[in-house]
């Protein structure tokens, strides 16, 4: 958006943190960038949260990174150009796949990525590379989820509907998500309905809500069934939708039959009275949803976990009905479409399966390789990780995006993975606690100095544009896969360094897929329209591959001269199963892979501040923020904390099998006794990650970041 002549230029974009994507505008020249809310998008309305507000502080970093770094013979990371820093990398890759073969180099991405640079990097891989190893951030963030919900509606699409349709619910059930921290703007949308809350910790969500149910860390499983249990009871199923809209009730109920209400109770620590008026709120009310988050999806069982609210949503008939329905709110700003490109290890772009024939033949026509070449699925993200460095594990690595020194579990183990590899890149706007180990670190842009998209959390494709140019010395993303994949011996012309270019090809590639984009267009975005994928069709002619099965969105639109209108909600007329039914999913609860013992007798949990976001990398860079919360915290309850000797504002070890963390105490009631809460955004000993393990969802590959067993002690006092 171009301000008025004579007048100071403004650009229109998006926030660079969570998936809400809330629209902003931008003013000014570098160190003195503006920002302040669009009024007119519907997501945020005129509003923003303390990390928008301060978001334009990053470009201006002290140690914001503007040339390569290349480690020397002393050790250190010291200055170099980039045809010097890319022949390098270049020339020790093609000698380690000579060598040890095409999967001995691996790629770790991440969430943030906007569509062009996680497609790019996702076809770097397994074309230029030739590797199964690629995976990235988002395996920790939405894997269970999106495993549970493709399970259940043959889709998966964080929010189903758009985050305005919250405005009319009555009531809203909230398991493991804290907006009100995470994404505040949400809060706007969920102001009239009235609110429960599953969370082991009294959040600032919690707060709000009419009812909140604090179970012990790691039963939400069990809770779920509970709640289900309780809607047959009590006669709030809906049986006329059940018959005509799903399959599998009778198996998932056979599951959850012997979980009455006081077993329930006896389990998670919840009120059997609580169970019963929260499952009642749900069944009388005229619009309700329900919403889950990290709290309910990062656990050894998390694709169960969300399966079993699943199953209560469709009980009540909400999924797939204007005004009512199941969603799972995205953490991280391109969490969506970030799944949905092929960075994932088991994807090709449009969220098809790499092992599909017909998708291998599609995409591989699109990139003009043979379909017999492209590798087949890798490690997820934790077992890429772990297999670093070790006989038959990747023995380089090139990360973009992300920061898994201090995000990734285990994360003392993970930091000893990374030190045994024999190149590791990374390509970094900071020096992230990663960039600090790696052998080669390359300067990329920033959100304000590139133009691209991302997906929002419901869905819709949004346009992130480019404020300023980036600083000299710098290279966007797309500008170092393509010189690297010219270096490795690819085509100029295979690996575009333009957006819009990548975005055209990305829509072809995507065609006749689940997440089909074929239809968008940055015309069509830049003009202002509100396109929700799938979007089959641009000026009525349908693209690529043709019109995918999107579960019968309504598309009547899509055969008009105006192209398709896209599809913010997907399910209302059958779900995208071949027979149009959602699915029951027969689970059951079971206990974390670290319960409470004799030598560790709390339960340690990890989350997120208001202040701070993910690995911290960015926003431990912004004053006020910092000063907001400056250092990491181990809330412990007061009674638990005269029990074990802790002072409020002393330091305590909190440590588990896998590792410990060392932490200021604040006490708090918001906690339960039997537990602690560490945020996982700060670096060094205070790593909340570095007591968290290594088990692993079954299905979603998602490790248990929200429940291990942990021991507390003062300071240098443990064992």
């Amino acid at each position: 958006m171009a301000a008025a002549r004579g007048g100071p230029r403004e650009s229109t974009t998006h926030c660079p943190y969570c998936a809400l994507q809330c629209s902003t505008v931008l003013s000014g020249e570098r160190t003195e960038v503006a920002v302040r809310p669009s009024a007119d998008f519907a997501v945020n309305r005129g509003g923003l949260c303390q990390k928008g507000w301060t978001a334009p502080a990053v470009l201006a970093a002290p140690d914001r990174l503007l040339t390569p770094l290349v480690r020397g013979a002393g050790g250190e990371l010291e200055p170099a150009g980039w045809d010097e820093a890319l022949d390098l990398v270049a020339g020790r890759l093609t000698r380690i796949r000579a060598e040890y073969g095409a999967d001995a180099v691996a790629v770790f991405g991440g969430g943030g990525l906007t569509n062009e640079k996680a497609y790019t990097l996702g076809k770097f891989a397994r074309v230029a590379l030739g590797t199964s190893q690629i995976d990235y951030n988002g395996r920790f963030c939405m894997s269970s989820a999106a495993a549970a919900a493709t399970a259940a509606f043959g889709l998966d699409r964080g929010l189903p509907f758009p985050v305005t349709d919250l405005d009319g619910a009555d009531v809203i059930l909230l398991a493991g998500a804290n907006p009100a921290e995470t994404m505040p703007p949400l809060m706007r949308h969920l102001a009239g309905a009235e609110l429960v809350v599953v969370d082991p910790r009294r959040t600032r969500t919690a707060r709000q809500a009419a009812l909140h149910l604090q179970p012990v860390p790691g039963t939400d499983l069990a809770l779920a069934l509970g709640l289900l249990h309780l809607a047959v009871t009590e006669g709030l199923v809906d049986k006329e939708y059940v018959a005509e809209r799903t399959g599998g009730f009778d198996t998932a109920w056979e599951r959850c039959v012997a979980w009455w209400p006081e077993r329930v109770e006896e389990v998670t620590g919840v009120p059997a009275a609580d169970l019963r008026t929260a499952v009642r709120m749900l069944g009388d009310a005229r619009r309700a949803y329900v919403l889950t988050g990290r709290g309910a999806e990062q656990h050894s069982k998390g694709s169960d976990t969300v399966a079993a609210f699943i199953n209560l949503a469709l009980a009540l008939g909400l999924p797939g009905r204007e005004g009512s329905g199941f969603g799972t709110l995205t953490g991280q700003g391109n969490g969506q479409g970030g799944r949905e490109m092929g960075q994932k290890a088991d994807q090709l772009p449009g969220y098809r399966s790499l092992t599909d024939p017909a998708a291998r033949a599609h995409v591989a026509s699109v990139w003009g390789v043979d379909a017999d070449a492209l590798p087949g699925p890798g490690r997820s993200a934790y077992e890429l990780l772990d297999a670093l460095g070790r006989d038959g594990g990747p023995r380089a690595l090139l990360v973009f995006g992300s920061n898994p020194v201090v995000s990734a579990p285990r994360a003392a183990h993970v930091t000893e993975r990374l030190g045994a590899l024999d190149l590791l890149v990374v390509a970094d706007f900071v020096p992230s606690e990663t960039a600090a180990l790696a052998d080669v670190v390359l300067p990329v842009a920033q959100w304000a100095e590139e133009e691209g998209t991302l997906t929002s959390l419901e869905g819709r494709v949004l346009r992130r544009r480019a404020h300023l140019t980036p600083p000299p010395g710098v290279r966007t993303d797309l500008e170092v896969l393509h010189g690297l994949a010219t270096r490795l011996g690819q085509p100029a012309g295979r690996f575009s360094t333009r957006p819009r270019e990548v975005f055209d090809e990305l829509r072809r590639a995507s065609a006749g897929g689940p997440a089909d984009y074929s239809g968008i267009s940055y015309a069509r975005l830049d003009a202002g329209e509100a396109l929700h994928w799938p979007c089959p069709t641009e000026n009525g002619v349908e693209n690529g591959a043709g019109r995918s099965d999107t579960g019968g969105a309504r598309t009547d639109a899509a055969e008009s001269h105006q192209g398709h209108p896209g599809t913010p909600r997907p399910f209302l007329d059958r779900f995208a199963h071949p027979d149009g039914r959602a699915r029951f999913a027969a689970v059951e609860h079971r206990a974390a892979a670290r319960e409470p013992d004799r030598a560790f007798p709390l339960y340690g949990t990890t989350g997120r501040v208001l202040a701070q976001y993910q690995s911290g990398a960015q926003t431990r860079r912004v004053p006020e923020l910092v000063a907001a919360a400056p250092e990491a915290v181990v809330e412990v309850h007061p009674d638990t904390a005269r029990r074990l000797g802790l002072a409020d504002g002393g330091f305590a070890d909190v440590g588990s099998v896998y590792g410990a963390v060392r932490a200021r105490v604040r006490l708090t009631r918001t906690v339960r006794t039997d537990t602690v809460f560490v945020p996982f955004h700060f670096p060094g000993a205070a790593r909340a990650n570095l007591f968290t393990g290594d088990a692993l969802d079954p299905r979603s590959r998602m490790p248990e970041f929200k429940v291990t067993a942990v021991r507390v002690t003062p300071a240098g006092e443990g064992p």
